[in-house]
């Protein structure tokens, strides 16, 4: 270049926008406050800030008090708020209760203790990045845990309170689930659950006082979407608790405890309408410990509890279904035509339906897009994976891998399935379709009940396991499970059947049993019914062209089979006539005969009211043989 050539000139340009105001803000910490606005519910957006406190002092109140120590001390000093956070709120609104007992200086009597209640999910999730080990965000933007070495629930370490009360309500004895502790015993697990609470710093709450476990919070998003969830204003009025769960599932029991049988223990105390969990963290147990209380308190109202799915027609017509794992519960009550009333846990009252339930708890092994679509699609932000594998880079979910369990979970809120019906509440069911998978090979696929078999059948809970499905089975192995639920039962089964009867005779509802398993032989000879086949047959009882049909009766169980069905093949219709060797099936037949008479025994030495008659009734419905 010539020495006397323009040089070109460089400068550096700051190009500000004279519309944009400067933030007001002098630090770093003051910009973040900026983030975040007060929410204020409707109801009392208008209400002074001394009405403000007060309704937070009642909160606290409320809380500690689930908190006292029944012997030693009075309910910790609360306070609202993260400990982690520079912006919590001030002292001034803790608050503690006062018990009737004397009390003792103890540590966890001179501290604050931090409450978080009534998170959203967002929240949920920055306290559980944050301080739950084990805690990630998907792909998919769901956020997935670990339930620690529990990974489904312990039955046999579940205890009921025996009481006056209890002793003469309950179902107990042989069959029952229902195993019993006394007060005490109670009260000393208890206790061992306060205490190892508030020994903790922080503590997350949901809005119906199930107390969570300590820092680990996604099981309280777990257990937001298994209760119907309160709107705002019910939040901010909400009270005293109607029950309270102390979930210390990290701590164990203490297993030389009178009643203990395992560092595990789920006892439910329906006196003091408290339920303490220790030595387990799998979400699961709440769900089932709440719809056990559901399951005792509902007929108390004369409304039925019921371990079913429920879905509803575009014309009105809403049906249950009844079954246990691998009957296609699920599949059968999940239909793009119909919309969904619920999964799993309903109430059946002179209403209607209604789902007790806001959400579902799927389970996700081998899930698909394809199989699956509704369920696959609501793993989002918002829902909870529990033990799923995913890979450490791009966290993408294996729903194959059962390198944690075979049991993984979804928890998600009903609303994410897209055609939920919501509010989750149906007229008068129309149909009462009892599922099973009978890898005997002799049930029909489809025979119409009377009412006196419908009761027969729900209370036995019928269905088969098959070779791979449990270690060590060869041959089906018949499984009976009262009310297709008997590990969540209070009453004795033939209350619910009872109340079943009372409901479908009053509302006109039919009852059928339906055989989603094998045909034309057992499992290993016969094949198992087309789901194609299954739909077309509940496809004709939603119709109500099922009605329609000619029925002749079998022998043996005596169920009513029709004599045709739209796209489905007639020869499959009746059993016997599937089965190419009819010794064989005779002899499979009276096999499974006895294995039902054999399992009802349990049942007949209960009269249901002053009389037997009715349960005679019931037992005539059985297989004669």
């Amino acid at each position: 270049m010539a020495e006397n050539a323009i040089k070109p000139e460089v400068r550096q340009v700051a190009y500000h926008d004279e519309n944009v105001q400067p933030v007001k803000a002098q630090t770093i910490d003051e910009l973040h406050s900026l983030q975040k606005k007060k929410s204020f519910s409707n109801t009392h957006r208008g209400d002074s800030p001394d009405a403000e406190e007060e309704r937070q002092r009642q909160h606290l109140a409320s809380l500690s008090f689930s908190l006292a120590s029944l012997t030693r001390e009075t309910g910790p000093k609360v306070v609202k708020g993260d400990p982690a956070n520079k912006r919590v709120e001030s002292p001034k609104a803790e608050f503690t209760s006062h018990h009737h007992f004397t009390a003792e200086p103890s540590d966890s009597a001179l501290k604050f203790t931090h409450i978080l209640y009534n998170l959203s999910p967002a929240e949920l999730y920055e306290q559980a990045i944050k301080y739950e080990e084990g805690s990630f965000i998907t792909s998919t933007g769901a956020i997935a845990t670990l339930s620690g070495a529990k990974t489904g629930r312990s039955p046999k370490d579940k205890r009921v309170v025996k009481d006056a009360t209890t002793e003469e309500e309950l179902w107990w004895g042989k069959g029952s689930p229902n195993i019993e502790m006394d007060e005490q015993t109670f009260l000393v697990n208890r206790e061992r659950a306060v205490d190892y609470l508030n020994s903790l710093d922080k503590h997350s709450f949901e809005s119906t006082a199930s107390l969570q476990r300590g820092w680990e919070v996604t099981d309280e998003c777990v257990a937001t979407y298994r209760c119907i969830r309160p709107t705002p204003q019910e939040l901010e009025e909400f009270g005293t608790p109607d029950f309270t769960i102390y979930n210390a599932g990290r701590f164990p029991c203490n297993r030389y405890t009178h009643y203990m049988t395992s560092s595990t223990s789920i006892d439910i105390n329906l006196s003091r309408k408290e339920m303490v969990i220790l030595g387990t963290q799998y979400a699961g147990e709440m769900k089932k410990g709440l719809f056990g209380l559901m399951h005792y308190l509902m007929p108390k109202r004369h409304i039925l509890s019921l371990h079913s799915g429920c879905n509803m027609g575009k014309d009105g017509d809403v049906a249950l279904f009844f079954g246990l794992s691998g009957t296609g519960k699920t599949t059968l009550s999940t239909d793009n035509n119909r919309y969904l009333i619920g999964d799993d846990e309903h109430c059946w009252s002179d209403n209607g339906v209604s789902n007790i339930e806001g959400g579902c708890y799927a389970k996700c092994i081998d899930l698909s897009r394809v199989k699956e679509p509704d369920i696959w699609n609501a793993i989002k932000f918002g829902t909870v994976l529990e033990n799923v594998v995913f890979d450490e880079h791009n966290r993408e979910v294996d729903y194959t891998d059962k390198s944690v369990t075979e049991n993984t979970r979804a928890a998600y809120p009903i609303e994410f399935i897209p055609n939920a019906k919501i509010p989750c509440v149906g007229p008068q069911p129309k149909n009462v379709i009892l599922l099973a998978c009978d890898a005997f090979g002799v049930l029909p696929p489809v025979s119409k009940l009377n009412m006196a078999q419908t009761m027969y059948h729900f209370i036995s809970g019928y269905t088969a396991l098959i070779a791979g499905t449990v270690e060590g089975i060869k041959e089906p192995q018949a499984t009976f499970s009262a009310c297709y639920g008997a590990a969540f039962l209070m009453w004795h089964p033939t209350k619910y059947a009872t109340m079943l009867a009372e409901k479908m005779q009053k509302h006109g509802a039919t009852g059928w049993l339906v055989n989603t398993g094998w045909s034309g032989g057992s499992y290993g000879s016969g094949s198992r019914v087309k789901l194609p086949y299954t739909r077309k047959i509940i496809d004709a009882i939603h119709s109500g062209s099922l009605l329609e049909a000619n029925y002749t009766k079998t022998e043996v169980f005596g169920l009513e089979i029709p004599d045709q069905i739209k796209g489905v093949p007639s020869e499959i219709l009746d059993p016997m006539n599937a089965w190419s060797d009819k010794e064989a099936y005779n002899k499979t037949l009276l096999k499974l005969a006895s294995l039902f008479k054999n399992n009802f025994e349990g049942f007949v030495n209960y009269n249901i009211g002053t009389d037997s008659n009715l349960t005679e009734e019931i037992l005539s419905a059985g297989p004669q043989f």
